[in-house]
């Protein structure tokens, strides 16, 4: 696929890498991911249904007081988060993404770790999400994508510089900028 930010830069039809030929697209799918030749991902939006279901699903056993804490985060780890993180390994993350899957996983932890009671004044009172981060001992879940990637960008590395995707990896890209200021987007 050829990324480019005009929609009919480079009309070939299919590019060569020394004997495998590659038929341009306009989207592909790389580990669950749509990748599409203008940059645009709404992965994390499509990654959060399934992982709302699932958290829908165990959110009885998350706010149970049978189970203790230890259990629920766990079941928080192994049910609802590898859902959540499947394929995050080639997602580019904004600030707003960041910002949803800490608002997911603060809803989640906020169901864990329930309502704290107020000593001076015995009311019911939901925790911050400071409390929260305190209270959760693991990386958050932005934490979590960054050292994913970097593991998968370890593997590529060594692939060896006969594969394609660590000719991807190490490459530069082809064409130049154009003149004046980048789009705003």
């Amino acid at each position: 696929m050829v990324m480019s930010r005009y929609q009919n830069a480079g009309q070939s039809h299919s590019t060569k890498i020394e004997y495998s030929s590659f038929e341009r697209v306009e989207e592909f799918k790389y580990f669950g991911t749509t990748l599409t030749n203008q940059n645009s991902m709404h992965e994390i939006k499509s990654k959060l249904k399934p992982g709302n279901a699932c958290y829908h699903m165990v959110q009885s056993l998350l706010s149970s007081s049978l189970l203790c804490k230890n259990l629920k985060i766990k079941l928080y780890r192994t049910i609802i988060l590898p859902v959540v993180l499947y394929g995050c390994e080639t997602w580019s993350l904004t600030l707003r993404e960041e910002h949803r899957l800490w608002l997911f996983e603060n809803v989640v932890l906020s169901r864990i770790f329930g309502p704290k009671m107020n000593e001076v004044t015995r009311e019911w009172l939901q925790l911050h999400n400071e409390e929260l981060n305190d209270m959760y001992t693991s990386a958050n879940v932005v934490l979590v994508i960054k050292s994913r990637r970097m593991r998968w960008v370890g593997h590529v590395a060594c692939m060896g510089e006969g594969r394609g995707m660590c000719r991807v990896l190490v490459g530069k890209p082809e064409g130049k900028r154009p003149l004046g200021r980048p789009r705003q987007g």
